[in-house]
């Protein structure tokens, strides 16, 4: 896909199940069963093991519908190896100008991550195509409706707070997609091995947006 189209692909999908977890053998049936679910985008953070292998382990088993990106990227040399190794989206926890700008010239979306309106402004201008409020369950869906009032241009994505079946309310209160972890993809889930359970949640998730 294309920057542009990767950015529709977010647009229109709207839920980004974020993966962490500490076995990276649960990576394809974990992906598996957010497919069967309905989720179409996927981010692997950087804090799991043999992430870059896992990006490229993705790359080529997940369906072609499926936004393939990586998390928790703090600098461009990440960032640069996670697209070499096949992602197409970038999102960071933080505003780092040289992730954002790396991204941009190797033609991928970005999402930095910020707190304050200060800095979510800040990331808008330096070119990140959706600002992650993080962390937002701290600061909830208030704080997006009075961000957006003076900023509408802003396209806000929460990480943080989002649960299974209130991701509608925060695409009211101004949010364009919701980023979902552990209410997604449980500790308990992940080690039980209950994929079918992974499944469900995602299919209330979609249900819920």
């Amino acid at each position: 896909m294309t920057r542009e189209e990767s950015l529709q692909h977010i647009l229109r999908h709207k839920a980004v199940a974020v993966l962490r977890f500490d076995d990276a053998d649960l990576f394809e049936p974990v992906a598996e069963a957010l497919y069967a679910g309905g989720i179409r985008i996927l981010e692997i953070t950087m804090t799991v093991p043999d992430a870059i292998r896992l990006i490229e382990r993705g790359a080529q088993f997940l369906p072609d519908d499926i936004l393939f990106g990586v998390g928790s990227v703090i600098d461009s040399e990440t960032t640069e190896r996670a697209i070499g190794a096949g992602a197409q989206f970038v999102v960071s926890p933080v505003v780092k100008e040289e992730v954002i700008k790396t991204s941009r010239r190797l033609g991928k979306v970005v999402m930095a991550g910020a707190f304050t309106p200060t800095e979510i402004q800040h990331a808008w201008e330096l070119g990140s195509d959706v600002v992650k409020v993080f962390p937002a369950n701290i600061l909830g869906m208030d704080f997006f409706k009075a961000v957006k009032a003076p900023l509408p241009h802003l396209r806000l994505m929460p990480t943080g707070g989002v649960t299974l079946t209130n991701g509608k309310e925060w695409l009211k209160a101004g949010a364009c997609a919701v980023g979902v972890g552990s209410a997604l993809v449980s500790a308990n889930d992940l080690q039980g091995r209950n994929f079918k359970a992974i499944e469900e949640n995602a299919q209330t998730l979609i249900q819920n947006l």
